[in-house]
């Protein structure tokens, strides 16, 4: 009977984020502006970094790569939602359903891996810089971008195989703006706590293994930084350091917020509502 009921749905209903006309309206503009920006100042980075000769070095390059992964991120989520935020049929295939999950969870683990590589290039720079060239070679940094997306696609390859083996027997309303794992395991009627632990296992895995990464690589900077002697060599250090700390401190916030908490206190709709803001 569940295997009956859950070939007889074709599609899911996203409730998204609002139910009134007017705050649908509303959030459309915003959402609108802000997509624009941030496909636009992305974009506007990657062109800038591969023009410019001088800014033709590790860091930038991991930047670049960065810039191109949130591009692709925002872009797997938002404009479906925009579309719903104007639609009165807010509905999305299974196959769509998936394939947005897939891009969604594989482009997360990619950026969550980049952010470890870039504080260990900063680490390398700071720490140590006459070794700099001959560790971070082009080579090298293109292996290591190569290695985050593939590490992307096949954590999500096998999170999202798991997920789209549930069964969905009664209701296919989904009570966020896009397809995620948590949401569809409440949504199903199959014992979703293999599948749980699956994720959970390789969320842990991917966000604790990489903040490890850059929470060694920082220790060792901030070491070395208070044993400058030279005030000036603190501050270009510091600075080179603090806007990477700042998306660091956002996205593995949410994130752990989000995918480490235990399934009994995932909260839907200020989960949805975090995700929403942090996802740019």
């Amino acid at each position: 009977m569940a295997r009956k009921n859950s070939t007889s749905l074709s599609e899911f209903i996203l409730l998204g984020l609002a139910d009134t006309p007017e705050l649908q309206i509303m959030l459309f503009l915003l959402f609108s502006v802000i997509y624009t920006l941030t496909v636009v100042g992305n974009f506007g980075m990657i062109l800038l970094i591969r023009t410019d000769s001088r800014l033709h070095t590790p860091m930038y390059f991991f930047l670049a790569n960065l810039s191109f992964v949130d591009i692709c991120y925002s872009s797997s989520i938002t404009p479906k939602m925009l579309a719903d935020l104007l639609s009165e049929k807010k509905t999305i295939s299974f196959a769509g359903c998936f394939l947005q999950m897939y891009f969604f969870i594989a482009l997360a683990t990619t950026e969550c891996i980049l952010f470890g590589l870039m504080a260990y290039d900063r680490y390398v720079a700071i720490c140590s810089p006459l070794l700099y060239s001959l560790t971070m070679t082009p080579a090298v940094c293109l292996k290591m971008a190569a290695g985050a997306f593939t590490a992307g696609l096949l954590n999500s390859m096998v999170n999202t195989s798991y997920v789209s083996t549930l069964s969905f027997c009664n209701s296919n309303v989904i009570h966020h703006f896009f397809c995620d794992s948590p949401p569809l395991f409440r949504l199903s009627c199959s014992d979703t706590r293999l599948n749980e632990g699956i994720f959970s296992t390789f969320a842990g895995v991917n966000l604790v293994g990489a903040l490890l990464v850059i929470l060694t690589s920082y220790s060792y900077i901030l070491f070395s930084i208070f044993r400058m002697h030279s005030g000036e060599g603190r501050h270009k250090a510091l600075s080179t350091c603090a806007s990477h700390l700042t998306a660091i401190i956002l996205f593995y916030s949410t994130s752990i917020y989000t995918y480490l908490r235990p399934s009994t206190s995932y909260s839907l709709i200020g989960t949805k509502w975090l995700l929403c803001f942090t996802q740019w």
